[in-house]
């Protein structure tokens, strides 16, 4: 995939954060994760870019782009079909180093967590089966390849887009992944986002849990499950639960709703939080401080 890098250079130039729709290249939000923000720009418009403001220099900034290139690399070995994609790092002034992650734009309407809406029961069920079964091929990676290679997968259903018939999975911005039992993610950058007086906190009594979540098949089958509150079909958990435990992996003990029921509520606490948090953080940052706020956070979120 080929990126005008002159164009990102200058959108980061002028880009402020706080108003990204005043930008004078116009950008138009997509989507929001819980540490960045997802857009596009009018020019190229097929592009989907992920923008990582928090890289202390260049050099850390090609250090996290060639994990992320490992990390897709070992996802397509896996059996995981990726969007095209693309990284291009780039740096402002007196500003951190950003990398911007770019990816083939997908139709909105294709995302797993806006077809459970419009989809007829046979088709969801058929949808839900798929993720799942492509869940699976990271866990059968892992068994044949642990210690020297372990994957890690975030399965929740707006990580995954239905693109002529196949399921293309789309959150590589974190690239997490093991080598000989080793993380190879330096956390240090993400917790950038979030406010200095949290991150002690973070570090000290979330991070290796929030890290490790996503290496662990039960955890990441109970947030997919979970995160069915987030997107207004909490009725669907029971049929999902169902069909976790018909693939969960031999000696695992089956999910229950309950489980379900338990981890989003401490999940969403959590993540409200913390938002909070950041949007105090952006508040003295910009307000008192009268300095500039790297990231671009979300309105309210329905959770």
């Amino acid at each position: 995939m080929q990126i005008n890098q002159n164009l990102l250079s200058q959108f980061e130039k002028q880009l402020n954060p706080l108003y990204l729709e005043r930008s004078s290249i116009p950008a138009e939000v997509l989507g929001y994760g819980e540490i960045s923000s997802i857009f596009r720009l009018k020019q190229p418009e097929a592009v989907a870019f992920k923008r990582l403001p928090i890289f202390n220099s260049t050099s850390d900034a090609e250090t996290y782009l060639a994990n992320y290139k490992e990390y897709c690399s070992l996802l397509g070995q896996a059996g995981i079909t990726l969007p095209e994609d693309s990284g291009v790092i780039v740096q402002a002034p007196r500003r951190p180093a950003a990398l911007y992650i770019a990816q083939k734009l997908l139709e909105p309407d294709h995302f797993a967590h806006k077809l459970i809406h419009s989809l007829p029961q046979n088709e969801l069920e058929t949808l839900l089966e798929n993720v799942i079964t492509e869940i699976q091929k990271i866990w059968r990676f892992n068994k044949e390849h642990t210690p020297d290679i372990e994957l890690s997968i975030d399965g929740q259903l707006s990580n995954w887009a239905l693109v002529d018939g196949n399921l293309l999975y789309v959150d590589t911005g974190t690239p997490m992944y093991r080598k000989a039992g080793q993380e190879q993610l330096d956390p240090e950058p993400l917790l950038k986002s979030a406010p200095a007086f949290l991150r002690w906190i973070l570090r000290l009594f979330f991070l290796d849990d929030v890290m490790n979540r996503y290496y662990d098949e039960r955890l990441v089958y109970i947030d997919l499950a979970a995160n069915l509150y987030k997107e207004q079909r909490p009725d669907l958990i029971p049929l999902t639960v169902r069909i976790i435990n018909r693939h969960i992996s031999d000696g695992l003990a089956p999910v229950s709703e309950k489980e379900v029921e338990k981890y989003y509520k401490e999940d969403k606490l959590i993540w409200t939080l913390f938002l909070s948090f950041r949007r105090i953080d952006r508040w003295i940052t910009t307000r008192l401080l009268r300095k500039r706020y790297e990231f671009i956070l979300p309105g309210k979120i329905k959770r």
